[in-house]
């Protein structure tokens, strides 16, 4: 029988929040969808959180997700705009948790490298890289599809791996914290 697991990439954002699918089965990708949802319209951030959440749930309870990988706000001079990435990011990881779903969060430069060998690629080195390993016989006009695309593959390529950035104070909180990797 063959092992299935399907995971949701989440580019979150307060203009456009992109995402991706993917489903692995015996340890190979096959891609399922990618889009957008567009926020631009609307001018309330409450609104515009609301239907993170709430298009987030919707992709939850359409495709059954087993895990949700989602990029990182990245570090700005922007306060203002890294405190709204925050809570886009936020209330998308609050949909997956209220579902009992794994989140795993990368760093932006930790998905690119992941994809293209390049932790400075830009969207367009990104996307080409998944267009080529996914058979995409298209791209969208908006990259931010491809980011939470991006998301999704990054994490099957880094499962169970060691994260990097994770500081222990010893062996023991290594080994405490990593209690599922031990072999019995």
């Amino acid at each position: 029988m063959a092992h299935e697991k399907i995971i949701l990439g989440i580019d979150p954002g307060t203009t456009i929040m992109g995402f991706g699918i993917i489903k692995i089965v015996d340890k190979k990708m096959q891609f399922i969808q990618m889009n957008e949802l567009q926020l631009k319209k609307y001018t309330d951030p409450y609104t515009k959180l609301k239907l993170i959440f709430e298009r987030t749930l919707q992709l939850i309870d359409t495709y059954h997700p087993d895990e949700i990988a989602i990029e990182a706000p990245f570090y700005s001079k922007n306060v203002q705009s890294m405190l709204k990435l925050g809570r886009a990011q936020g209330v998308a990881m609050a949909a997956g948790l209220s579902r009992q779903i794994p989140i795993t969060e990368y760093l932006p430069k930790k998905i690119k490298m992941s994809i293209t060998g390049n932790g400075n690629a830009s969207k367009e080195q990104v996307a080409k890289m998944l267009q080529g390993t996914l058979g995409l016989k298209t791209l969208p006009k908006n990259l931010d599809s491809t980011d939470g695309l991006a998301a999704a593959v990054c994490h099957f390529y880094n499962e169970g791996r060691i994260e990097v950035g994770k500081s222990y104070s010893g062996w023991e909180a290594f080994v405490k914290a990593n209690e599922g990797r031990l072999k019995k």
